[in-house]
């Protein structure tokens, strides 16, 4: 992968160049940036830029047979650990092993995309994805072999915040007594879920969100987009070029999402003084508890999306405001007055307990129903 694939981020790229062809490199590195930000990519750039001995800032000029090795993602000294679960394939104690063919092509497909277009390609239903023991013990087992260039080995942590407390107490060890050219590049966008004595051994390097001119520069030139439009997924794809592409083509689950929400606070309102109203809510938790969790946690976090942008509506900083619902008789304009100073913090604390408790497997049903009746209350609240 070239450098020059990489939207933005030109002071890290430099400075992994720079580090790079002085001979520094630190052992461990954490990368922390949010979704769409251009992580992974540019770490595997950076893999290659190490592995394959190039030059210069456009990843070129080494070895011809390492970098094409790398256009389909498989150098036998590049290494890659990622949150799986099981599935009817693999039954029992998932390893990224397993997956490799299809990280292979998620990766390939798009190098920008999130956890949650991972998990959707491995179906995985209720299941939540981690990064367990047996991982842990595959890097073991891939550190010992030689490397295969006579080089670095690299291993890539791709999402390590999902690793377990088994996996991250193994890797801890790793990191403690590292091996004569191994390299560790973890890969975040929680960087507070990762174990602090793994953080504390790493070299943290931080991406910003890509600015809405890069983005639009990209839709225009890789995408063939008119300008107006570009500006237009740009500036509502909040610096995540996953969520442009996703925006662009018309897949993206927000149009579930919006359904959902829309349906879900207009029952609310209908269930002040109406017990017949409270039915829907019920039927409406019924409906999400039947989602995988990964999905219900998503939703939940555009939940707190749509309530932060109402609110920023509501006190007219309009330029901070991206969402354009389109459910038919939804305008968020008209939504906007019922989110306020005197319950928005409320309903962020009720969405956010209600994520912590899907996560550690409560019953979503409950969960959800609760919720709900807290919204009818909440959302009348003056």
């Amino acid at each position: 992968m070239q450098f020059s694939e990489i939207l933005g981020q030109d002071y890290i790229k430099n400075h992994l160049v720079r580090s790079a062809a002085s001979g520094r490199i630190p052992h461990a590195q954490l990368f922390v940036g949010p979704e769409g930000s251009g992580t992974l990519p540019l770490a595997i750039a950076y893999a290659q830029y190490i592995l394959c001995q190039n030059s210069g800032n456009e990843n070129t000029g080494g070895n011809d047979s390492c970098n094409l090795k790398f256009d389909n993602i498989s150098h036998p000294d590049l290494h890659f650990i990622y949150p799986t679960v099981t599935t009817e394939d693999v039954k029992t104690k998932p390893k990224s092993i397993d997956f490799i063919a299809d990280w292979r092509n998620f990766v390939k497909e798009n190098p920008y995309g999130s956890l949650f277009g991972w998990y959707r390609m491995l179906g995985v239903q209720n299941k939540q994805g981690e990064i367990r023991v047996d991982d842990a013990q595959e890097i073991l087992k891939s550190l010992a072999l030689k490397s295969y260039e006579g080089g670095y080995k690299i291993m890539i942590i791709w999402m390590a915040d999902k690793m377990n407390i088994a996996a991250s107490n193994k890797l801890l060890k790793l990191l403690e007594e590292p091996s004569d050219k191994t390299l560790f590049i973890l890969i975040s966008e929680n960087e507070e879920d990762i174990i602090q004595t793994i953080r504390s051994r790493c070299q943290v390097i931080n991406f910003n969100g890509l600015s809405e001119k890069i983005i639009a520069d990209a839709l225009i030139s890789r995408e063939n987009i008119e300008p107006r439009m570009a500006a237009k997924i740009a500036h509502q794809s909040q610096g995540n070029y996953n969520k442009a592409l996703h925006l662009l083509q018309e897949d993206s689950e927000d149009a579930y999402f919006e359904k959902w929400f829309v349906d879900w606070v207009r029952a609310a309102f209908r269930a002040k003084g109406n017990a017949a109203a409270i039915q829907d809510l019920i039927h409406w938790s019924e409906q999400i508890a039947g989602l995988g969790r990964e999905t219900q946690k998503q939703f939940l976090h555009f939940c707190i999306d749509m309530f932060r942008q109402a609110l920023l509506l509501n006190y007219q900083t309009t330029s901070l405001v991206f969402m354009e619902p389109k459910v038919e008789k939804f305008k968020l304009e008209n939504f906007a007055p019922f989110v306020n100073g005197n319950n928005i913090n409320e309903i962020f604390k009720e969405l956010s307990d209600a994520m912590y408790h899907i996560e550690r497997n409560g019953n979503a049903k409950i969960v959800l129903t609760d919720l709900s009746i807290k919204l009818t209350r909440l959302i009348h609240k003056k």
